[in-house]
Protein backbone atom coordinates (compact mmCIF):
# COMPACT_ATOMS: atom_id res chain seq x y z
CA UNK A 1 0.00 0.00 0.00
CA UNK A 2 1.29 3.45 -1.11
CA UNK A 3 1.02 6.51 1.58
CA UNK A 4 -0.54 9.40 0.18
CA UNK A 5 -1.78 12.53 0.86
CA UNK A 6 -4.47 15.28 -0.69
CA UNK A 7 -5.56 19.29 0.39
CA UNK A 8 -8.86 19.37 0.71
CA UNK A 9 -9.92 23.05 2.23
CA UNK A 10 -6.38 23.52 3.73
CA UNK A 11 -6.96 20.46 5.18
CA UNK A 12 -4.13 17.59 4.80
CA UNK A 13 -5.49 14.14 4.32
CA UNK A 14 -3.81 11.24 4.37
CA UNK A 15 -4.86 8.08 2.66
CA UNK A 16 -3.08 4.43 1.32
CA UNK A 17 -3.70 3.77 -2.33
CA UNK A 18 -3.76 -0.16 -3.59
CA UNK A 19 -4.22 -1.93 -6.41
CA UNK A 20 -3.68 0.86 -9.12
CA UNK A 21 -3.63 -1.46 -11.85
CA UNK A 22 -7.54 -2.34 -11.74
CA UNK A 23 -10.47 0.69 -13.56
CA UNK A 24 -12.61 -0.38 -10.54
CA UNK A 25 -12.45 2.24 -8.20
CA UNK A 26 -12.93 1.15 -4.03
CA UNK A 27 -13.13 3.41 -1.38
CA UNK A 28 -13.08 2.06 2.12
CA UNK A 29 -14.60 3.74 5.23
CA UNK A 30 -13.81 2.96 8.71
CA UNK A 31 -15.23 3.99 11.88
CA UNK A 32 -15.70 6.38 14.98
CA UNK A 33 -11.76 6.43 16.19
CA UNK A 34 -10.42 4.24 13.37
CA UNK A 35 -7.55 4.94 10.86
CA UNK A 36 -6.94 3.37 7.10
CA UNK A 37 -5.05 0.44 8.31
CA UNK A 38 -7.98 -0.74 10.03
CA UNK A 39 -8.49 -2.46 6.70
CA UNK A 40 -4.92 -3.89 6.16
CA UNK A 41 -6.28 -7.54 6.39
CA UNK A 42 -9.04 -7.01 3.90
CA UNK A 43 -7.04 -5.11 1.46
CA UNK A 44 -4.69 -8.17 -0.21
CA UNK A 45 -7.87 -9.74 -0.94
CA UNK A 46 -9.41 -7.31 -2.92
CA UNK A 47 -6.23 -4.83 -4.48
CA UNK A 48 -6.37 -7.58 -7.51
CA UNK A 49 -10.00 -6.66 -8.67
CA UNK A 50 -9.88 -2.96 -7.14
CA UNK A 51 -8.34 0.15 -7.07
CA UNK A 52 -8.43 0.85 -3.37
CA UNK A 53 -8.42 4.24 -1.98
CA UNK A 54 -8.70 3.81 2.47
CA UNK A 55 -8.63 7.28 3.77
CA UNK A 56 -7.82 8.52 7.67
CA UNK A 57 -11.00 10.25 7.29
CA UNK A 58 -11.06 13.83 8.22
CA UNK A 59 -10.31 14.30 12.14
CA UNK A 60 -8.96 10.38 12.09
CA UNK A 61 -5.33 9.01 11.93
CA UNK A 62 -2.95 11.34 10.77
CA UNK A 63 -5.65 13.52 9.08
CA UNK A 64 -5.48 17.11 9.97
CA UNK A 65 -8.06 17.86 12.64
CA UNK A 66 -9.77 20.89 12.36
CA UNK A 67 -11.70 22.62 15.20
CA UNK A 68 -15.29 22.33 13.41
CA UNK A 69 -18.90 20.66 14.52
CA UNK A 70 -18.04 17.07 13.56
CA UNK A 71 -21.48 16.05 12.20
CA UNK A 72 -22.73 13.71 9.52
CA UNK A 73 -23.11 16.39 6.63
CA UNK A 74 -19.60 17.16 7.47
CA UNK A 75 -18.38 14.10 6.50
CA UNK A 76 -20.38 13.30 3.97
CA UNK A 77 -19.28 16.38 2.18
CA UNK A 78 -15.53 15.16 2.85
CA UNK A 79 -16.14 11.93 0.62
CA UNK A 80 -17.64 13.80 -2.09
CA UNK A 81 -14.39 16.13 -1.59
CA UNK A 82 -12.12 13.54 -1.52
CA UNK A 83 -13.67 12.32 -4.75
CA UNK A 84 -13.46 15.50 -6.85
CA UNK A 85 -10.05 15.88 -5.49
CA UNK A 86 -8.55 12.22 -6.82
CA UNK A 87 -10.78 12.65 -9.95
CA UNK A 88 -12.85 9.66 -8.83
CA UNK A 89 -15.73 9.03 -11.56
CA UNK A 90 -17.34 5.81 -10.51
CA UNK A 91 -16.64 3.72 -7.28
CA UNK A 92 -17.96 1.30 -4.93
CA UNK A 93 -17.87 2.10 -1.03
CA UNK A 94 -17.27 0.17 1.80
CA UNK A 95 -18.28 1.73 5.31
CA UNK A 96 -18.25 0.22 8.89
CA UNK A 97 -19.55 1.81 11.79
CA UNK A 98 -19.35 5.33 11.09
CA UNK A 99 -18.05 4.77 8.26
CA UNK A 100 -21.02 2.32 7.27
CA UNK A 101 -23.46 5.55 8.06
CA UNK A 102 -21.36 8.20 6.48
CA UNK A 103 -21.85 5.62 3.22
CA UNK A 104 -25.22 5.12 3.28
CA UNK A 105 -25.77 9.15 3.71
CA UNK A 106 -24.04 9.85 0.66
CA UNK A 107 -25.63 7.07 -1.32
CA UNK A 108 -29.15 8.68 -0.42
CA UNK A 109 -27.86 11.53 -2.07
CA UNK A 110 -28.36 9.64 -5.12
CA UNK A 111 -24.82 11.04 -6.57
CA UNK A 112 -24.40 8.61 -9.96
CA UNK A 113 -20.35 8.80 -9.03
CA UNK A 114 -21.49 6.32 -6.76
CA UNK A 115 -22.16 2.73 -8.12
CA UNK A 116 -22.81 -0.09 -5.07
CA UNK A 117 -22.65 -0.07 -1.22
CA UNK A 118 -21.96 -2.14 1.42
CA UNK A 119 -22.25 -1.20 4.72
CA UNK A 120 -20.41 -3.59 7.76
CA UNK A 121 -22.24 -2.89 11.26
CA UNK A 122 -23.12 0.93 10.07
CA UNK A 123 -24.12 3.46 12.99
CA UNK A 124 -26.80 5.47 12.87
CA UNK A 125 -30.31 3.81 14.11
CA UNK A 126 -28.88 2.89 17.27
CA UNK A 127 -29.12 6.20 19.64
CA UNK A 128 -27.78 4.50 23.62
CA UNK A 129 -24.94 3.83 24.13
CA UNK A 130 -23.87 -0.02 24.93
CA UNK A 131 -21.24 -1.09 27.50
CA UNK A 132 -18.24 -2.09 24.66
CA UNK A 133 -19.62 1.10 23.18
CA UNK A 134 -18.73 2.54 26.41
CA UNK A 135 -15.48 0.62 26.95
CA UNK A 136 -14.22 2.02 23.55
CA UNK A 137 -15.57 6.15 24.22
CA UNK A 138 -13.24 5.47 27.22
CA UNK A 139 -10.37 3.75 25.51
CA UNK A 140 -10.17 7.11 23.37
CA UNK A 141 -10.68 9.41 26.01
CA UNK A 142 -8.26 8.23 28.06
CA UNK A 143 -5.61 5.82 25.80
CA UNK A 144 -3.46 3.17 27.25
CA UNK A 145 -2.76 -0.15 26.04
CA UNK A 146 -4.60 -1.64 28.67
CA UNK A 147 -7.76 0.60 27.94
CA UNK A 148 -7.82 0.33 24.17
CA UNK A 149 -6.86 -3.37 24.49
CA UNK A 150 -10.18 -4.21 26.77
CA UNK A 151 -12.44 -2.60 24.48
CA UNK A 152 -11.09 -3.75 21.10
CA UNK A 153 -11.18 -7.20 22.51
CA UNK A 154 -14.99 -6.16 23.77
CA UNK A 155 -15.73 -5.51 20.02
CA UNK A 156 -14.18 -8.81 18.24
CA UNK A 157 -16.11 -12.37 18.38
CA UNK A 158 -15.47 -15.25 20.85
CA UNK A 159 -11.59 -16.59 21.13
CA UNK A 160 -10.54 -13.64 19.05
CA UNK A 161 -7.21 -11.94 19.60
CA UNK A 162 -6.60 -8.50 19.00
CA UNK A 163 -2.75 -7.40 17.93
CA UNK A 164 -0.55 -5.19 19.44
CA UNK A 165 -0.15 -2.98 16.59
CA UNK A 166 -3.40 -2.31 15.80
CA UNK A 167 -3.31 -1.52 20.19
CA UNK A 168 -0.01 1.17 19.28
CA UNK A 169 -2.08 2.99 16.36
CA UNK A 170 -4.87 3.52 18.57
CA UNK A 171 -2.98 4.95 21.33
CA UNK A 172 -1.00 7.04 19.32
CA UNK A 173 -3.51 8.53 17.06
CA UNK A 174 -6.54 9.57 19.77
CA UNK A 175 -2.89 11.62 21.97
CA UNK A 176 -2.48 13.73 18.54
CA UNK A 177 -4.17 16.87 19.26
CA UNK A 178 -7.17 17.70 19.28
CA UNK A 179 -7.79 13.69 18.39
CA UNK A 180 -10.06 13.39 21.52
CA UNK A 181 -12.64 17.01 20.61
CA UNK A 182 -12.94 15.55 17.26
CA UNK A 183 -14.36 12.00 18.74
CA UNK A 184 -16.76 13.53 21.53
CA UNK A 185 -17.58 16.10 18.51
CA UNK A 186 -18.42 13.09 16.11
CA UNK A 187 -20.58 11.31 19.19
CA UNK A 188 -22.57 14.67 19.89
CA UNK A 189 -22.83 14.74 15.56
CA UNK A 190 -24.32 11.55 15.47
CA UNK A 191 -26.76 11.76 19.07
CA UNK A 192 -28.38 15.26 17.39
CA UNK A 193 -28.64 14.51 14.04
CA UNK A 194 -32.00 13.49 12.61
CA UNK A 195 -33.20 9.29 12.09
CA UNK A 196 -31.75 8.44 9.06
CA UNK A 197 -34.77 6.16 8.08
CA UNK A 198 -35.80 8.59 5.26
CA UNK A 199 -32.48 8.92 4.09
CA UNK A 200 -32.18 4.71 3.85
CA UNK A 201 -35.24 4.99 2.04
CA UNK A 202 -34.19 6.98 -0.56
CA UNK A 203 -31.04 4.67 -1.51
CA UNK A 204 -31.48 3.47 -4.80
CA UNK A 205 -27.97 1.47 -6.02
CA UNK A 206 -27.28 -2.58 -5.25
CA UNK A 207 -26.84 -2.09 -0.84
CA UNK A 208 -25.48 -5.16 1.05
CA UNK A 209 -26.08 -4.76 4.65
CA UNK A 210 -22.90 -7.27 6.29
CA UNK A 211 -23.16 -7.55 10.21
CA UNK A 212 -20.97 -9.69 12.59
CA UNK A 213 -23.61 -11.98 14.87
CA UNK A 214 -21.62 -11.42 17.95
CA UNK A 215 -21.15 -7.29 17.32
CA UNK A 216 -21.14 -6.18 20.99
CA UNK A 217 -21.00 -2.76 19.98
CA UNK A 218 -23.70 -2.28 17.35
CA UNK A 219 -25.49 -5.26 18.30
CA UNK A 220 -26.97 -7.18 15.58
CA UNK A 221 -30.44 -6.75 16.41
CA UNK A 222 -30.25 -3.58 14.22
CA UNK A 223 -29.24 -4.80 11.15
CA UNK A 224 -33.21 -5.56 9.78
CA UNK A 225 -33.95 -2.28 10.40
CA UNK A 226 -31.14 -1.00 7.48
CA UNK A 227 -32.07 -4.58 5.39
CA UNK A 228 -36.08 -3.30 5.50
CA UNK A 229 -35.47 0.11 4.55
CA UNK A 230 -33.30 0.12 2.14
CA UNK A 231 -34.69 -0.90 -1.71
CA UNK A 232 -32.33 -3.70 -3.44
CA UNK A 233 -30.80 -4.63 -0.28
CA UNK A 234 -28.66 -7.82 0.41
CA UNK A 235 -28.06 -9.23 3.71
CA UNK A 236 -25.14 -11.19 5.08
CA UNK A 237 -25.10 -12.17 8.59
CA UNK A 238 -21.63 -13.42 9.67
CA UNK A 239 -20.96 -16.18 11.94
CA UNK A 240 -18.59 -15.85 14.62
CA UNK A 241 -17.54 -12.05 13.57
CA UNK A 242 -18.09 -9.25 16.21
CA UNK A 243 -17.78 -5.41 15.19
CA UNK A 244 -14.96 -5.82 12.54
CA UNK A 245 -15.14 -8.36 10.44
CA UNK A 246 -12.62 -7.08 7.86
CA UNK A 247 -9.87 -8.09 10.51
CA UNK A 248 -11.89 -11.32 11.95
CA UNK A 249 -12.37 -12.77 8.89
CA UNK A 250 -10.90 -11.04 5.92
CA UNK A 251 -10.91 -13.92 3.59
CA UNK A 252 -14.58 -14.93 4.06
CA UNK A 253 -15.60 -11.41 4.16
CA UNK A 254 -13.38 -10.60 0.77
CA UNK A 255 -15.45 -13.42 -1.26
CA UNK A 256 -18.74 -11.81 0.03
CA UNK A 257 -17.30 -8.27 -1.07
CA UNK A 258 -15.84 -9.53 -4.69
CA UNK A 259 -19.53 -11.82 -5.10
CA UNK A 260 -21.55 -8.39 -4.70
CA UNK A 261 -19.82 -5.86 -6.56
CA UNK A 262 -19.24 -8.74 -9.58
CA UNK A 263 -23.35 -8.81 -10.67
Amino acid sequence: MKEKFVMLNRNNIRYLEDGDQSDRNLILLHGLGGYAERWSNLIPFLNKKYHIFAPDIIGYGQSDKPSVDYTPEFFIKFVFDFMEALAIKKTFIIGTSLGGQITAECAAAQNPIIEKIILISPAGIMKKSTPTLDAYTMAALYPNKDSVKNAYQMMVGPGMQVSEISIERFVNNMSRPNAKMVFLSTLLGLKNSPDIFDKLEKINIPTMVIWGKDDKLIPFEYSQQFVSLIKNCEFAPMEGCGHSPYIEDPERLSDIIIKFFSK
